[in-house]
């Protein structure tokens, strides 16, 4: 799945409409120097991220907006006298997290018996069991496991195996040399012996324990791919019988671990990964029982410490809020209810926000923007000049396959068999993991169910999803700025516009691409198409190797391509799409700009970002997104449209050398 974007946090609320606000530039700077900094410079003057956010922009206010939409949603919800079932599930969720008095009193007291099944574990051929337990109530150990679609066969779920079972977010921190991921390692060390202190550990126990369970997340990491690597959807694909699942990892035995899981054993499954399988069951040899039975532990504390009493939610906070993203504060209790609400009942919490939140009418603007680009990428592709008959054909095919989802599912998920309560937290999450979970494993041997959605309704993201061949936009992210139905064309197009081209570039990027107009992971370009379209994406990768972020951390070109390919791409599909709107409507400068330039600064206003060091050195270290300075200035830098908008010249920064720029889709 491709995701638009991951904002990180949230902000105050700022004006609910779209629209280009010349508070936000910095007209000390010119266009053709750095074009970010001239369209909301001014605005990064003034930002000042708040002590509860890992950073400020665009992002954040629509969040932050939906958030006091949903606020209101839940306490009435959780005050109605006669609610009806959706309005009980979600109300009832919000009071157990609010409901403090339970929480602090409780402690970790509910996780005794899961503590207690950990216990017990006395071998390896015990470990197989508890961990498809602990995957069925959510606490992510050892590897991720789950249905996936078929890469080769698309109409068909399979089962599906990878890496994973880490505490930290990704495979490098482990691995790095420098002094700075060392420094960080201890502090990660340290913080799991807290953990595990918290939960009754004696100081000299927690911290041996500690130290067992770095050199296991270690051993794993070292068997994992790094995150460009796992871009390669044909590298990542290993469909075997199970059989030979065995075969790979002889010391872990599978079937008590599809019973923990609560599903019966497939004849065949996709080892993602098999490098990691048989890292995995080296350990499972290898390492002390008792090594085992405390990075169980620590996950499954780790896991569930947001719900847990104040100690264990301060000190989580500590480390991944403070450490890894230089947050100070937390958010406040209410947020923190609401975005786990939204995790786990997302669908019975859309169905109350889309009634408030998302009229007939803006679905009706957004789809006729979607046809618009659509159109353009279909008149963008019969014209390419590098692409030969043949793939043309195909890629037309694919364009005219492709679904469109807007808003919300037309199928919400049925949440009838799912108890939630007002009594203790984290029971309420566990039970809504294991309702997802059996929900999940249920769809395995089954047909795709292609009405699904696998964002919430509320989410402030989009995304192209490549075996489903489908763009999908949640309502809450289709709110200003990014779009407004009452906005003019040129903003809209600069906004969502460039965002709806960006999506629909996903089914053409090095990954998407080598998907088929079915979703079907499949070579249908010739050699000759794919060497000429490679050959551009090197040069994407080369410059967005060029750019550097906080700490001196270069961007990484490989990993952040498709969404750079996707985000050169969506502009210029949208530009194109506003040019033929405007064709037949003329229209004069608005505040002083052409809808030529209102589109390229409405499109710079929604990158509008300020982040703190420490989350922008995660953004570059996990995240396939660069950051938003370069999201901006790069694409911008390769086309003639912006440069005729603004006279840029030849040789101007924001001009790129001939040679140098980059055009694909």
């Amino acid at each position: 799945m491709k995701l638009f974007l991951l904002p990180a946090g949230l902000l105050v609320a700022a004006a609910c409409h779209a629209d280009i606000d010349p508070a936000n530039f910095d007209t000390s700077v010119k266009p053709q120097d750095d074009f970010y900094e001239y369209a909301v410079g001014g605005w990064l003057k003034k930002a000042v991220i708040p002590a509860d956010h890992a950073g400020y922009g665009s992002g954040y206010e629509v969040y932050d907006r939906n958030q006091a939409i949903l606020h209101g949603i839940v306490v009435k919800a959780a005050a109605a006298k006669d609610p009806g079932f959706i309005e009980k599930l979600v109300g009832d969720f919000y009071y157990s997290g609010m409901d403090t008095v339970t929480v602090e009193s409780v402690g970790v007291g509910p996780l005794r018996g899961e503590f207690d099944r950990i216990a017990a574990i006395r071998s390896p051929s015990d470990l197989p069991g508890e961990v498809g337990h602990l995957q069925r109530v959510g606490v992510g150990v050892c590897l991720n496991f789950g249905s996936e679609q078929d890469p080769k066969d698309s109409n068909m779920v399979i089962a599906g195996m990878g890496q994973g079972g880490l505490g930290l977010p990704d495979r490098d921190y482990y691995l790095r040399d420098d002094d700075a991921s060392k420094k960080l390692r201890e502090k990660y060390v340290a913080h799991v012996a807290k953990m595990l202190g918290l939960a009754g550990d004696s100081p000299a126990d927690a911290q041996a324990e500690a130290n067992s369970i770095m050199g296991l997340e270690t051993a794993l990491a070292r068997g994992s791919k790094s995150a460009a690597d796992l871009r390669d959807p044909v590298a990542n694909y290993h469909r075997i019988a199970l059989a030979d699942l065995a075969k790979l990892s002889p010391h872990f035995d599978w079937n008590p671990f599809f019973t923990g899981v609560g599903l019966d054993a497939p004849a065949s499954l996709d080892v993602n990964q098999p490098e990691f399988v048989q890292a995995l069951d080296a350990q499972v040899a290898a390492a002390p029982i008792a090594d085992w039975r405390a990075y169980l532990r620590w996950h499954l504390i780790h896991d569930n410490a947001r719900y847990l009493s104040s100690p264990f939610v301060d000190e989580n906070f500590a480390f991944f809020g403070t450490v890894l993203n230089g947050t100070p504060t937390m958010r406040n209790r209410s947020e923190r209810v609401l975005v786990v609400i939204d995790e786990d009942i997302g669908e019975a919490l859309g169905q109350l926000y889309v009634a408030q939140a998302f009229p007939p009418e803006a679905k009706a603007r957004m789809l006729a923007l979607v046809l618009n680009i659509k159109a353009a990428l279909r008149e963008r592709i019969q014209k390419l000049e590098w692409m030969d008959e043949a793939t043309r054909a195909a890629a037309l095919v694919k364009l005219d396959a492709m679904g469109i989802k807007i808003g919300y599912p037309d199928k919400w998920i049925d949440y009838s068999t799912l108890v939630i309560d007002r009594g203790p937290y984290v029971l309420n999450v566990l039970r809504a993991n294991e309702f997802a979970t059996k929900r999940d494993l249920a769809k395995i041997g089954k047909p795709v169910d292609r009405t699904e959605w696998q964002m919430t309704p509320p989410t402030v993201n989009a995304y192209y999803d490549p075996p489903m061949n489908e763009i999908v936009f949640p309502a809450g992210f289709l709110q200003p700025p990014f779009f407004d139905a009452s906005a003019d064309d040129a903003v809209n197009y600069g906004a969502v516009g460039a965002v709806i081209g960006h999506e629909m570039t996903h089914g053409f990027d090095d990954n998407g691409r080598q998907y088929d107009a079915k979703g079907n992971l499949r070579d249908w370009w010739s050699p000759e198409s794919e060497k000429r379209f490679n050959e551009r994406a090197a040069a994407i990768i080369k410059q967005f190797n060029g750019y550097v972020a906080a700490g001196g951390i270069h961007v990484n070109g490989e990993l952040t391509q498709g969404e750079n390919i996707a985000d050169l791409g969506g502009l210029k599909l949208s530009f194109t799409a506003l040019k033929k709107v405007l064709s037949g409507h003329p229209q004069g400068k608005i505040g002083g700009f052409t809808p030529e330039q209102r589109f390229f600064l409405s499109f710079a206003n929604d990158w509008r970002e300020k982040d703190r060091p420490e989350s922008e050195q995660l953004q570059v270290n996990t995240d396939p997104h660069s950051p938003s300075r370069f999201r901006v200035n790069g694409p911008l830098s390769n086309l003639d449209e912006f440069a005729a908008a603004f006279d840029v010249p030849e040789g101007a920064p924001m001009r790129r050398p001939a040679a140098e720029r980059v055009s694909i889709w």
